[in-house]
């Protein structure tokens, strides 16, 4: 199971046969999928903030930052997707992006005008307005269709796997690229969404100006003081309505982050090779985080900082006792996209203040 940006729909996510990673969350987000239903769209409240630094990175996350120059894409143009078929792309004037996080690098790349359709974890500024074409978090192939599309990306966790087929069958070339899991893979994305789209430049530039940016957030990351280890950081995935809650393993995709940030992933430290795995009090002591991570949404859902504490072994971990929590928006927490540094920098505002406070 790959959680990723795409916050709303993680039971399409990792419901799909060969489609990414599966495990704990399979089955416990599919029961979570009404909450996610009502907790798509927009940022999570401020309050739900136990770190105030980084309040105005996160206020500015929900907006995408164009490149400066619209391209014209140069089309025709034949791509390999990640699910090996071969398609041709001749026209990008009505782009249909089946992901959030594809959505984000298309209007980076300054193609937003373009788009027609967003998928429901679209949740930027920019997008707000267009027709959703997913229903419960799967795509509507009728939907899709019914807009007249010249081209639609999507990623090997969209689905189910019919609508892509309809799709194709349709004649609508469609796209699929690899999801991204880690730092290292915001750039093969940007550059695959971009070679699809015919505007290969632009991605180059995007590409560059998104590295530099995290390189610069990275360069900012505090040392640790003489003796001191580096903070344990526990990614936990709530909701509370559906009682769901997860601890982060190896592969939740937040260890990349984490690192980054000048963490350690205490889940995967604690040995959790796994997604994400229930959480027990057993489960937690061995992780033994200084800090938990979580999406503020989900912060929300089990009622802020004050329910987190009441969760079965949250309490007795040196970050329950402390209270230190540290929450980011779910709709950019996990993308690996261009908005990737802005993400970085509120986790290293809020894991490092500068005046102290949440230590």
């Amino acid at each position: 199971m790959r959680f990723s940006q795409d916050f709303a729909r993680p039971a399409r996510d990792a419901g799909q046969p060969g489609r990414g990673r599966t495990g704990a969350l399979t089955a416990a987000l599919s029961l979570a999928t009404a909450v996610l239903l009502t907790g798509c769209g927009g940022t999570g409240t401020p309050a739900a903030r136990t770190a105030g630094a980084g309040a105005a990175t996160a206020a500015d996350a929900d907006r995408i930052e164009p490149l400066a120059t619209a391209p014209a894409p140069e089309l025709p143009v034949t791509v390999t997707s990640a699910d090996g078929e071969r398609t041709t792309v001749t026209s990008a004037d009505r782009i249909v992006p089946l992901t959030g996080s594809l959505s984000e690098i298309v209007f980076t790349l300054g193609l937003g005008k373009q788009v027609v359709a967003r998928d429901i974890t679209a949740t930027f500024e920019q997008a707000e307005k267009l027709p959703v074409v997913t229903r419960a978090h799967d795509v509507s192939a009728e939907s899709v269709l019914s807009l007249r599309p010249t081209v639609v990306l999507a990623d090997t966790t969209t689905g189910p796997a019919e609508a892509i087929g309809q799709i194709r069958d349709a004649g609508i070339p469609l796209v699929v690229v690899e999801p991204a899991t880690e730092l290292a893979d915001v750039g093969r994305r940007i550059d695959t969404v971009a070679a699809a789209l015919g505007v290969p430049k632009s991605g180059s530039a995007l590409k560059r100006r998104t590295q530099d940016r995290v390189d610069a957030v990275r360069k900012s990351v505090p040392a640790p003081a003489d003796g001191a280890k580096k903070p344990r950081v526990a990614f936990l995935y709530l909701r509370g309505s559906a009682s769901v809650y997860l601890l982060g393993g190896r592969e939740s995709g937040a260890s990349s982050l984490l690192e980054a940030a000048g963490a350690v992933d205490a889940g995967k430290a604690s040995g959790l090779k796994k997604d994400f795995t229930a959480i027990t009090s057993e489960a937690l002591a061995k992780a033994a985080p200084d800090a938990i991570l979580v999406m503020s949404k989900g912060l929300d859902s089990v009622g802020g900082v004050d329910g987190l504490v009441k969760i079965p072994g949250v309490a007795e971990t040196p970050a329950g006792m402390d209270r230190r929590i540290l929450s980011v928006d779910d709709g950019v927490l996990l993308n690996y996209g261009p908005r990737t540094d802005r993400v970085l920098s509120e986790l290293v505002a809020q894991l490092h203040p500068k005046d102290g406070a949440a230590k």
